[in-house]
């Protein structure tokens, strides 16, 4: 539990879109006065948010500093981090997203579960870190900030078509299955000339090298990335084939476990992926049930009691006088949905209805009548008819195919998008050796 913790801090610290102002204990009083490191638009990074952030990094990897580049390279990978996600927070004010205290708390609640712990032992745990819990609040609402704010740009500027789900899976490149990668990414800067891209190019060919040298893939995409989760040594977790970019794909379909690509042009830049792991889909097989409901809604001509009341005499009805479901369905059933066609749910996987219509099911046998129960719709009476394995692979495969292509959108119109937020911005490196090499090239040009 503390090395998850441990790295839930570390994440918070660091990964897009978590990785502003971190947890660490209050400086020494003899402490040296911080100095400005980076100006970003009309904000600042101070010396004691980098230091704090690089700290972080070395405790997650304790044990495994190997991995870790230089100094001078793994403080210019984190304040790179930092500067993105100022400018992520700074973006999401502009368009009026605010997150509210009653946002933390749940947020606050959600990591306690993740975690096995109450929300007053994640407060212990923090604080034991040595951690501020006020800080650790102030990271999970920066969170949540660029959370909607990457669903904002998503939102108005991804869609996708019925006729882009059938094209793909009628492509004859269209790829089943699923890949565990991970990458480095050499960007290329927007309107970067030749030399800016033999640059680029020359650096992917150095990782490369480092890679076929010995270096361990993790290690070279700290050192060497420039993607978000570089930090996370590439990672990229388990993907569908069909949600990587086809050039990509095509690559990665040709290559064994463990093996590592060539440097790929991409739109952004340049990629080295390596396969860690393939798996192939599976048939889905589901569990549907079917069931009618008579609904009973207290309103303002009929008392809670008297719902209650009803639904009683209506389930003595159906069962000791055997009269039929259906028609007193239709005679008496509030739920628009079903009360024309007899109360009838049709077929459905066991949670559609939501929770209390699933637990009252699972004690029925087919044909059984539940006693009345109450739900905030009101009061249900129910009648299991039947139950199926339903074979959902191609429904399934749409809705997958409709993600992949949404998560192949979104993720190259966020790219797209932070690309433009940090060439438009402001971002003034104040300490030389924390620059990028190009930048300081730029820096010392006449």
């Amino acid at each position: 539990m503390k090395q998850s913790l441990a790295f839930l801090l570390f994440a918070l610290a660091i990964l897009l879109p978590a990785h502003a102002q971190l947890l660490t204990p209050a400086a020494p009083a003899n402490q040296p006065l911080d100095r400005i490191v980076a100006v970003v638009n009309d904000d600042v990074i101070l010396q004691s948010e980098l230091n704090d952030a690089v700290l972080s990094v070395q405790q997650q990897y304790a044990g495994h500093t190997e991995q870790l580049p230089p100094m001078n390279v793994l403080q210019q990978q984190v304040l790179n981090r930092l500067v993105l996600m100022r400018l992520q927070i700074q973006k999401a004010q502009d368009q009026g997203i605010h997150v509210s205290d009653a946002d933390v708390d749940q947020a606050i609640q959600g990591v306690a579960q993740q975690n096995k712990l109450s929300p007053e032992q994640l407060r212990a745990e923090v604080e034991r870190s040595g951690a501020s819990f006020a800080s650790f609040r102030e990271q999970l609402a920066d969170q949540i900030t660029v959370q909607r704010l990457h669903q904002n740009v998503v939102r108005d500027s991804v869609s996708v078509t019925d006729s882009e789900i059938d094209n793909l899976l009628s492509s004859p490149t269209y790829k089943a299955g699923e890949v565990h990668l991970a990458h480095i990414q050499i960007s290329i800067p927007g309107g970067a000339d030749a030399a800016a891209i033999q640059a680029s190019q020359a650096k992917a060919g150095q990782a490369l090298a480092a890679i076929k040298g010995g270096m361990d893939f993790n290690a070279a995409a700290i050192r060497y990335s420039d993607a978000p989760d570089a930090l996370d040594g590439g990672d990229l977790g388990w993907r569908r084939l069909d949600e990587i970019p086809p050039a990509f794909a095509d690559t990665i379909t040709s290559m064994k476990p463990g093996e590592v690509s060539a440097a790929l042009r991409g739109p952004t830049g340049f990629h080295i992926l390596k396969l860690v792991d393939q798996r192939q889909s599976s048939r889905k097989m589901v569990t549907e049930l079917h069931a009618r409901q008579i609904l009973i809604k207290p309103s303002e001509l009929l008392t809670p009691a008297q719902a209650e009341q009803k639904a009683q005499d209506l389930y003595h009805r159906i069962v000791d006088k055997h009269e039929d479901f259906a028609t007193l369905a239709k005679e008496n059933s509030k739920d628009d949905t079903t009360a024309n066609i007899g109360g009838d749910m049709g077929w459905f996987p066991p949670q559609a209805w939501g929770q209390a219509i699933a637990a009252q099911l699972g004690q029925l046998k087919d044909n059984q009548v539940s006693a009345p129960f109450q739900s905030a719709a009101g009061w249900h009476i129910l009648q299991r008819l039947g139950e199926r394995q339903s074979d959902q692979t191609v429904q399934i495969e749409r809705d997958q195919a409709r993600q992949a292509i949404g998560t192949r959108k979104s993720e190259q119109a966020y790219d797209d998008y932070l690309r433009d937020l940090r060439s438009n911005a402001y971002v003034d490196i104040l300490v030389p050796e924390l620059r990028a090499a190009d930048d300081r090239a730029a820096a010392s040009a006449p």
